[in-house]
């Protein structure tokens, strides 16, 4: 299967390039210091489309399909990841979710506001407890006349202290029970709904990570998002294209890891000539490269599937792992090849490195995607 880029992923890419270097490469470095999540880039963002990439025209979205948000994703991770990530988050979690299960009334009612990035939103299922185990969670929710009183507490949030609203899963049933989940939209200012710690992390440092906590948070019935019971099977749903993103994020990074790379290469003289021209570095550009078309087509054989209607539960799981490791290797000999100096943060490669390694566990670690694809194959 062979995937030519079609001229709305042309102009997206080209669209991204512009603004990347222009309002994110000047100020990256800073934002990942002071970890400061930039939201006026993302209203900009939304001003080009790209909060609502996969959002049909009559909400105000972009109207594109997986392709294209696969582009915008990369093109941005190549730059930035933490931006990519949050870009990736706000579409396919939060947007995403109200997208494909929210009723006519909540579509015309959320959906020009995110999509048009006036809104950031938060998507909201992992808890201390509970990373890949999701269907122990303890946050509830519990019906009370015409609401819903939340308690709880979600962790490891993008924008989950400055989105403007969140989807929320929380257990409405008995523990363990996979119809026992409900989903509900619940919008920032609702009494009893709060942002907890920022956590301190790594790499992706520009893109917002809290906890959510609910204190008695009450919430109208006509927020439910689909039926009672149904938000655990929606979870899982959504989290088939999230893994697309989080492809296409992991490509990015790999990509601009890669470019940096070859750039570095074929300046920098070691013994009177490039290091390029050394086989111990050639041969990892060799490796790099073709693993990363390998990644691309993976990641684009599932943005196609997914844009067809069909089942992507092994196709979004391969792709995600197989990104994902490649990335984290592609990182690693970046560093390597810059030596010393992929050490140090004057270059972009000891950034890629830092971000690189969350791939490998958002959004379904490695060993889970592993236990995605063996129980299809095995069917």
């Amino acid at each position: 299967m062979f995937f030519s880029q079609t001229e709305n992923q042309r102009m997206i890419a080209e669209t991204i390039r512009q603004f990347a270097d222009k309002h994110i490469r000047p100020q990256m470095m800073e934002w990942d210091e002071s970890q400061h999540f930039p939201v006026e880039v993302f209203h900009q963002l939304g001003e080009l489309g790209l909060m609502g990439v996969l959002v049909p025209e009559q909400y105000g979205g972009s109207g594109f399909g997986y392709l294209e948000y696969v582009t915008a994703i990369v093109e941005l991770s190549k730059v930035d990841p933490s931006i990519g990530l949050s870009m990736a988050a706000h579409n396919s979690l939060c947007t995403g979710h109200i997208l494909s299960f929210a009723n006519e009334a909540q579509k015309q009612k959320y959906l020009p506001k995110l999509a048009s990035g006036q809104w950031i939103g938060a998507w909201g299922l992992t808890e201390p407890n509970t990373g890949s185990d999701a269907m122990r969670m303890m946050t509830t929710a519990v019906k009370d006349g015409n609401e819903w009183v939340l308690n709880g507490a979600k962790c490891w949030i993008t924008h989950g202290k400055s989105g403007n609203v969140a989807v929320v899963i929380a257990r409405t049933g008995e523990l363990l029970d996979s119809r026992g989940m409900t989903a509900f939209i619940v919008e920032r200012g609702t009494p009893g709904f709060s942002a907890g710690r920022k956590e301190n992390k790594l790499g992706m440092r520009a893109s917002e990570t809290t906890e959510m906590i609910f204190e008695n948070c009450r919430i109208p019935e006509e927020n439910v998002l689909g039926q009672v019971g149904d938000g655990f099977i929606q979870a899982m749903k959504v989290l088939d294209g999230g893994r697309i993103s989080i492809a296409a994020l992991s490509l990015g990074i790999a990509k601009g890891a890669l470019e940096a790379s070859l750039k570095y290469a074929k300046e920098r003289q070691q013994f009177g000539k490039p290091i390029a021209e050394f086989q111990g570095i050639s041969f990892k550009l060799a490796d790099m490269a073709t693993e990363i078309e390998a990644a691309e087509l993976l990641t684009f054989r599932a943005a196609a599937l997914k844009n067809e209607g069909q089942d992507i539960n092994k196709e979004s799981a391969m792709a995600k792992y197989f990104a994902s490791e490649v990335c984290v290797k592609a990182s690693v000999e970046s560093v390597q090849i810059f030596g010393g100096y992929g050490y140090t943060k004057d270059f972009p490669v000891e950034k890629f490195y830092r971000d690189s390694k969350l791939c490998t566990i958002g959004e379904g670690t490695s060993e889970i995607q592993k236990l995605v694809i063996s129980r299809q194959i095995l069917k």
